[in-house]
């Protein structure tokens, strides 16, 4: 397949669950909520997203939060 042909970059349960800083079963929870995007496709062992997609959801719907370091005041 030619570079550029394909929809974007696809990730999964695992992959998601890293974007958000979550355990894969956490993200299971969240996968549900209306607002997250549908999967790109449903295959036989999982379901994959449009990375696209995914990063969008997190922009407008989760909170950056407080790391080590962060004075919170």
């Amino acid at each position: 397949m030619a570079a550029g042909k394909g929809p974007g970059e696809l990730v999964g349960p695992w992959e998601i669950a890293q974007m958000l800083g979550v355990t894969r079963s956490r993200f299971q929870q969240i996968a549900m909520r209306p607002t997250f995007p549908e999967p790109y496709q449903e295959l036989r062992a999982t379901k994959v997203w449009l990375k696209a997609d995914v990063e969008a959801w997190i922009a407008k719907y989760r909170q950056p939060r407080a790391t080590d370091g962060d004075e919170q005041e």
